[in-house]
């Protein structure tokens, strides 16, 4: 397990050497000040080789606070902010391409989708880009095969680059697409997808309507209620979402009477994901790190450092990117070890690509928490095993295998279990049989019964 300190030595180490020639000078220009004091080239070399060896350990630390994001109350959300209830999450993607003011907005289903290209050259360093929009290098491209519910029902098959952020849309197989063109069996049709309304429609985004009495009624996964809300709201020109909620008491009458009367259709919610998810599990074809059960510090063990679980409440877009994923300003709800209160943390984090395909399905993250219980750092080995990124599996002292596929309960005190008694395990297999398990294979294998 990577330690604070451990990588910022390594970042010293190696900025150190990058720049060092700014040491180099100094000493020079220092012994060449001392000798001709009259002479003003050894006082610039003295001022830029003071600047030079100066900046390294600044850049050392500005540089390890963006790889290993650290995690205080010192993070804590500051400000009038909407009040986020537990089951709240909250998403701002770049936005999509809008298509023609005749086109219709209809549901998709995704029947198939496979990565196509996604090579960045970034070499997992930070590159940033002004302007509002995300960089096609960075934009993983997927070939899609869409089922879409026109007037008629028809297949469209064709590569589209997808928003990182939106990519849980894709595995929960929901789409919003804007169809261009005549509705006449065989006729040539538009297909553009809506990614910011895709998230919403596939319920990565939690949506919650209030009504004209105050009433709040959630409508995540109700696919037609949202389709057809989401039709209103492009013909009055958007409506705002306070949050994630849409409060009808602030639209003009006409539009929050007819947002009103979409709620005399009551409408089961959609499941999670579509069937035939295996057909679009793009998770393992994305970067990302390699699904475990974690390695353990002993010296942090021993001190009684913990893991515990937090939630996204918020993601919002940026201009910064790394290999591996996006970088955004999140909002995390974090329950302490220690049983005190959960407090809301605003952090900037690089987000794995391959977590963000499953969005929809958990919001859950993994943090390690120091043994003085003051800090937390995300665990992405162990979150992408708890998200079901890699399938999870133990295998008893008798070679039986025991697979852990939707049981993260399961998987959970698994970790705790192994974190508490210093094991490390960097994979999704627990194997039981070997010999440094053996002290604590009766209780872990109770914690998977």
């Amino acid at each position: 397990m990577r330690s604070y300190t451990g990588v910022f030595v390594g970042n010293l180490v190696f900025i150190a050497v990058c720049c060092s020639a700014a040491p180099f000078f100094l000493l020079v220009g220092y012994s060449a000040w001392s000798e001709y004091p009259g002479w003003d080239w050894p006082a610039l070399l003295v001022a830029f080789g003071l600047v030079g060896t100066v900046m390294i350990p600044v850049l050392a630390i500005t540089t390890t606070r963006q790889e290993f994001a650290r995690i205080t109350r010192r993070h804590g959300v500051e400000g009038v902010r909407t009040p986020y209830g537990d089951d709240t999450f909250v998403m701002w993607a770049p936005s999509s391409q809008q298509g023609p003011v005749r086109a219709r907005l209809v549901r998709a289903d995704v029947l198939e989708a496979s990565l196509v290209r996604y090579h960045p050259d970034g070499e997992s360093t930070f590159t940033t880009h002004y302007g509002n929009y995300t960089p096609d290098e960075f934009t993983p491209l997927i070939r899609l095969r869409l089922r879409v519910y026109d007037a008629e029902e028809f297949e469209a098959t064709g590569e589209r680059r997808v928003p990182s952020l939106c990519l849980s849309a894709i595995t929960a197989g929901r789409l919003v697409v804007l169809v261009d063109g005549p509705a006449a069996p065989g006729a040539r049709r538009t297909v553009i997808p809506d990614w910011p309304r895709s998230a919403l429609l596939a319920g990565t985004r939690t949506c919650r309507v209030t009504d004209l009495e105050g009433r709040t009624t959630d409508v995540t996964r109700r696919v037609e209620r949202q389709l057809q809300q989401m039709g209103i709201s492009r013909e009055a020109g958007s409506v705002a979402m306070n949050g994630d909620t849409i409060d009808l008491r602030r639209l003009d009458p006409h539009t929050a009477a007819r947002y009103a009367a979409l709620a005399a259709c009551p409408e089961e919610q959609a499941p999670v994901s579509e069937p035939g998810e295996e057909t679009r599990w793009l998770a393992n074809q994305l970067p990302g790190e390699k699904a475990a059960f974690g390695s353990v510090g002993r010296r942090w063990s021993r001190r009684g450092g913990v893991l515990v679980r937090a939630r996204f409440l918020e993601m919002r877009a940026r201009t910064t990117f790394q290999d591996h994923g996006p970088v955004l300003d999140t909002v995390l709800r974090i329950q302490p070890a220690d049983g005190t209160p959960p407090f809301d943390a605003a952090r900037r984090l690089t987000v794995p690509m391959d977590y963000l395909t499953v969005l929809h399905r958990t919001k859950e993250v993994v943090l390690v928490v120091s043994p003085n219980g003051v800090s937390y750092d995300v665990d992405w080995a162990r979150t992408s095993l708890l998200a079901g990124i890699t399938a999870a599996k133990v295998i008893a002292a008798d070679g039986r295998e025991l697979p852990l596929t939707d049981r993260p309960d399961t998987v959970w005190t698994l970790m705790n279990l192994l974190a508490s008694h210093g094991l490390s395990n960097p994979s999704p297999v627990l194997d039981l049989r070997e010999r440094r398990m053996r002290a604590a294979a009766g209780i872990l294998m109770d914690a998977c019964a």
